[in-house]
C-alpha cells in the first residue's frame, strides 16, 4: 500500500496536477456562458461536467506526461528539473509510454461521448498540446505554441456544450493564449543561460531579460483586451467587467514581482496566475446568474 501511495506522488509530481488550475476555470467559463445562452442557466448538466472534467484532466495528463517524456534528454542536465520522476528513473519509459497513451485514448474516447465535433477535433487537439515539447527544439516561438495549448479549453467548453465554436469563444481563447504565453516567458528566465548553452530555443535565450520582459508584458496586454472584447461580445455586466479589470491587476502585480526578485519566479507564475483563472471564473458565474436570474 505504501508503495502504491508512493507511486501516486511520482505521478503527481510529474504532471504537477495542482497546475490545472490555469486551464479549468476557462474551459468552464466557456461552458456556463454558452449554458447561459442555451439553456437560459449557467448549469449545463451533471452529465458535461463529468464529461468535461474527464476530458480536461485526461487532456493536461497526456500533454505533461509527453512534455515529461520529450524532455528527459535535456531535463537531466538542468540542476532545476534533474530530479524530476522522469529523470531519476522513479517512473521508467514503459510506464511513461503508457500513462501517456492512456491518457489520450481517455481523452478521445471523453470527446466521442461528447459529440461528434468534440471527437473530431480531440486528435488535432492532441498534436497542438504535445506540439509545444518538440517546438522549443527548432523555434522560439514555443512560447505561443503553449498558448495555444491552454488556449484550446474554451473553445472546448463551448463545442461540448453548442457542438459549435463561437466567435466569443475565440476572443476568450485568444486571451489566455497570450496570458499563458506572456508567463511562460517570465518562467523561462530560470533557464535563460542553461538555454543558450545547450542550444534550446526561447525568447529570453535569444533576445535577453529587458526583451523579454517586454514582450511579455505586451502578451499581457493583448490578453486582458482579449478578455475584454470576449466581455463585450458575450453581454457581461458590470461584476462580469470588474473580473477582466481584476485580471489586469493580477497581472501588473505579477510583473512587478519579477522585475523586483528573479527568485519570487515561482509564487507569480503559480500563486497569481492560480488566482487570476479561478476570480475570473467566479466573476463571470456570478455575473450570468445575476443576468439569468
Amino acid at each position: 500500500m505504501q508503495g502504491f501511495i508512493s507511486k501516486l506522488k511520482d505521478i503527481n509530481e510529474l504532471i504537477m496536477f495542482k497546475h490545472s488550475v490555469f486551464a479549468l476555470p476557462f474551459i468552464f467559463i466557456a461552458m456556463i456562458v454558452s449554458s447561459s445562452f442555451v439553456n437560459n442557466s449557467v448549469w449545463f448538466g451533471w452529465r458535461l461536467f463529468v464529461l468535461g472534467l474527464l476530458a480536461a484532466v485526461s487532456a493536461r495528463n497526456f500533454a505533461m506526461g509527453f512534455n515529461r517524456y520529450a524532455d528527459r534528454d535535456i531535463d537531466k542536465f538542468n540542476p532545476r528539473t534533474a530530479n524530476r520522476p522522469s529523470v531519476d528513473g522513479r517512473i521508467g519509459r514503459r510506464n511513461m509510454e503508457l500513462f501517456i497513451a492512456l491518457n489520450a485514448l481517455i481523452f478521445i474516447v471523453v470527446a466521442w461521448f461528447i459529440n461528434p465535433l468534440a471527437f473530431y477535433l480531440s486528435f488535432p487537439i492532441l498534436m497542438v498540446l504535445g506540439g509545444y515539447s518538440l517546438f522549443k527544439r527548432f523555434s522560439p516561438l514555443a512560447h505561443i505554441v503553449l498558448g495555444m495549448a491552454l488556449g484550446l479549453a474554451p473553445i472546448a467548453g463551448v463545442v461540448a456544450v453548442e457542438g459549435s465554436i463561437t466567435l466569443w469563444s475565440v476572443l476568450l481563447g485568444l486571451g489566455v493564449v497570450f496570458w499563458v504565453a506572456g508567463f511562460d516567458l517570465l518562467y523561462s528566465l530560470q533557464d535563460m543561460e542553461y538555454d543558450k548553452s545547450n542550444g534550446l530555443h526561447s525568447i529570453p535565450s535569444r533576445y535577453g531579460k529587458d526583451a523579454t520582459f517586454f514582450i511579455s508584458a505586451l502578451f499581457h496586454g493583448l490578453a486582458v483586451l482579449f478578455w475584454m472584447l470576449f466581455a463585450w461580445a458575450v453581454g457581461l455586466g458590470l461584476i462580469g467587467w470588474i473580473g477582466v479589470i481584476v485580471n489586469g491587476l493580477i497581472l501588473i502585480q505579477e510583473h512587478r514581482i519579477v522585475h523586483k526578485d528573479f527568485s519570487k519566479i515561482d509564487r507569480a507564475f503559480f500563486t497569481l496566475n492560480g488566482y487570476l483563472g479561478i476570480a475570473f471564473f467566479l466573476f463571470v458565474l456570478i455575473d450570468r446568474m445575476v443576468l439569468n436570474g
